[in-house]
């Protein structure tokens, strides 16, 4: 019978940067006992209960896994969390954030924005090419996932056709922790290209607060009479904050 694989076995490819993860804590030979026991436990646990099952500092246990094969890794879970406050700030903080954090090098940097990478492409494909306006809820869910931990402020805009289907989803600038530069001839030019009929703007308030500016409103101004002009419609202006969104067309600026 051929010989399965166990936490003894080194990997086919190893991870990028091992040797400089949390140096002197690599285990070296075959894992202890304690340590394989557990991550079993972990991995029995997740298949048999989902992530619901797990508190945050197990289920980042489970991504560094792969990173760290060969050490403890729940101490520098648990670390990361006390930095960045929540699983979700973890994956979705900065490289450079990430790599101040003693124990962190390239190999847990990628699989945590592998992580972060998986989870927005799935939420986008609940909304690319669907009408847009049925799937309200899909696109502030995916609007929150992309943007909601951003540490600098980004604007996006949705391109729509006649039918409301999201036909693109483009960055059009980044910026600072509190400015992002606009410029709505940009947009609407983009607009055209793509043959849009309508379009949703999006941007983030790193500080959490997401009620929009007097610079904000007079962008979104700006746009809509542009737009206008070419008959393209401006549905709505969300502003994303770290917990809740804030709508232009809702609360009555638009």
């Amino acid at each position: 019978m051929a010989k399965g694989f166990s936490e003894s076995s080194l990997p086919l490819f190893p991870p990028l940067g091992d040797a400089d993860e949390a140096a002197g804590a690599a285990l070296p030979g075959r894992l202890p006992s304690y340590i394989a026991d557990h991550r079993k436990r972990l991995r029995s646990r997740f298949m048999e209960g989902g992530a619901a099952a797990m508190p945050d500092y197990e289920l980042l246990e489970l991504v560094l896994f792969r990173a760290l094969p060969r050490q403890d890794v729940k101490p520098l879970a648990r670390l990361l969390l006390d930095t960045f406050g929540d699983f979700n700030r973890v994956i979705t903080a900065t490289v450079p954030r990430l790599l101040m954090v003693k124990g962190v090098g390239e190999a847990v940097v990628q699989e945590l924005k592998i992580v972060e990478a998986a989870a927005q492409r799935m939420m986008r494909a609940r909304v690319m090419n669907r009408p847009i306006l049925s799937s309200w809820d899909a696109l502030i869910d995916y609007c929150h996932t992309a943007l909601a931990h951003r540490e600098t402020e980004q604007f996006r805009v949705l391109f729509l056709d006649r039918k409301n289907v999201l036909i693109a989803d483009e960055e059009q600038a980044s910026g600072t922790v509190n400015h992002v530069p606009v410029y709505p001839r940009e947009v609407v030019k983009r607009a055209l290209e793509l043959n849009a009929s309508a379009l949703i703007l999006v941007h983030n308030h790193p500080s959490g607060d997401p009620t929009p500016s007097e610079a904000d409103i007079g962008m979104t101004l700006q746009v809509q009479e542009a737009a206008r002009a070419l008959d393209i419609t401006l549905h709505d202006h969300l502003i994303i904050g770290k917990s809740r969104e804030l709508s232009f067309r809702t609360s009555g600026y638009l």
